[in-house]
């Protein structure tokens, strides 16, 4: 897939960042969570889509409550459509009970 054609579909994937890593195009989203449980918690959740999907994307918790995701398809070496199809799956998961809450302007 171009860079092109990625930008013109993230735009229905809210959230999500498009990433050129030395020439291979990814998916990423960052998550502040409440805990170190919750963010195992929310890998499980993204688990069990992408073990549905059969597509499984690299999940980071760096720190004790900072998720990361990346999309890609490791055997094109880029992206496919199937990334964005996961990433609005991931957007559908009811997360709100994992992450914490913004701090107030």
């Amino acid at each position: 897939m171009t860079e092109e054609s990625a930008n013109d579909l993230l735009s229905k994937v809210a959230g999500w960042n498009l990433v050129n890593e030395n020439g291979t195009l990814k998916l990423n989203r960052s998550w502040k969570v409440k805990s170190f449980t919750k963010g195992l918690e929310l890998f499980k959740l993204v688990g069990n889509v992408a073990e549905a999907e059969g597509h499984h994307p690299d999940l980071h918790l760096v720190g004790w409550n900072n998720i990361t995701i990346e999309i890609w398809t490791h055997a094109v070496g880029g992206l496919t459509e199937n990334d964005f199809i996961l990433a609005a799956k991931i957007n559908g998961l009811n997360l709100h009970h994992l992450l914490r809450k913004k701090a107030a302007a």
